[in-house]
């Protein structure tokens, strides 16, 4: 049987070993607030080494550690904040980010379906769990492209390693297309979009690819990825995550407009974000008007169509 003067003094540390992680948090909340990032970390790293129990001084301690790049500590953190029941939900979807973020799927639908067994509907959990199965079923389909890729360093090859014409050329460098990588995640109608590039130079750049097993949007994928991607980094922390879930029949478009989007399967404006406007030009019956209806619905959100990048 223990001593009762031990469990006495046990007592006590534990009472005083939180009572300083209290304050230690109390200062490094001020310190927030006051826009002192670097000294509410300092703060919260003190109350992380009295008190690691504390879920609520962990996440917070982790969150900052994240938005610093710290992956790896942010990551120890997020670990201990769910440790013990209930954990965090947005500890769980950080954590679940992070993972994704290193190709660890596993780990990553574990924090997603611990979220979605007390919340099915939980936006940001069902948004990440479609990214992380995504992810899953992309690595499996590229792991044979990759391994012939990668013994032919074929998707590094420069466009202009291949008899192309000028004029495609040129325009191949100004949409900053500099390797085959970057050509086969670009679709025709972003080609036929840009100034000077016509119908010649797509059946030429079509039938280079083809000679290499290649062809034009078989990327795209990649592409709406890193978008979305990019997107929820920027939201991050703003509170304003959500609004990629946001259905896009809540946006009140015209038929026309609505119709085309079902076409490419655009359920989301997470989905809706991750096109370019040449892709959704490119769409039956999709023409300016309802390109210009749907850049005003989501400039209303903060949010834009994706972009490539152009000299």
């Amino acid at each position: 049987m223990g001593n009762p003067m031990d469990m006495v003094i046990g007592s006590s540390e534990v009472q005083r070993d939180a009572a300083v992680a209290s304050a230690e948090f109390a200062k490094a909340e001020k310190a927030e607030a006051a826009g002192d990032h670097a000294t509410a970390l300092v703060h919260l790293r003190k109350a992380g080494a009295a008190d690691p129990t504390d879920a609520r001084i962990m996440f917070k301690l982790g969150f900052m550690l994240d938005l610093s790049g710290e992956e790896d500590e942010a990551i120890d953190c997020y670990e201990m904040a769910i440790e013990r029941p209930p954990a965090p939900i947005n500890a769980l979807l950080n954590l679940a980010v992070l993972y994704e973020d290193r190709g660890d799927w596993a780990r990553a639908e574990r924090c997603l379906k611990q979220v979605l067994e007390t919340n099915p509907n939980h936006p940001r959990a069902r948004l990440y769990m479609q990214d992380v199965n995504a992810s899953k079923t992309m690595e499996m389909e590229d792991d044979h492209e990759r391994d012939r890729f990668k013994r032919s360093a074929l998707l590094d090859t420069p466009v202009t390693d291949f008899e192309l014409t000028v004029r495609a050329r040129t325009c191949l460098k100004k949409m900053n297309i500099r390797t085959l990588g970057d050509l086969v995640r670009t679709t025709e109608a972003e080609l036929l979009s840009y100034k000077n590039f016509g119908d010649q130079s797509l059946v030429e750049i079509k039938t280079m690819l083809a000679a290499k097993g290649l062809r034009l949007g078989q990327g795209r994928e990649d592409a709406h990825r890193a978008a979305r991607r990019q997107m929820l980094e920027s939201l991050k922390g703003s509170g304003q995550e959500a609004v990629l879930t946001k259905a896009v029949a809540e946006l009140n478009l015209s038929v026309r407009a609505r119709r085309a989007l079902q076409l490419l399967n655009i359920q989301s404006l997470g989905d809706l974000v991750t096109h370019t406007e040449a892709e959704l030009l490119g769409i039956k019956n999709f023409g300016a008007t309802s390109l210009v209806e749907v850049k005003a619905k989501l400039a209303e959100y903060g949010l834009s169509l994706r972009q490539i990048d152009s000299e």
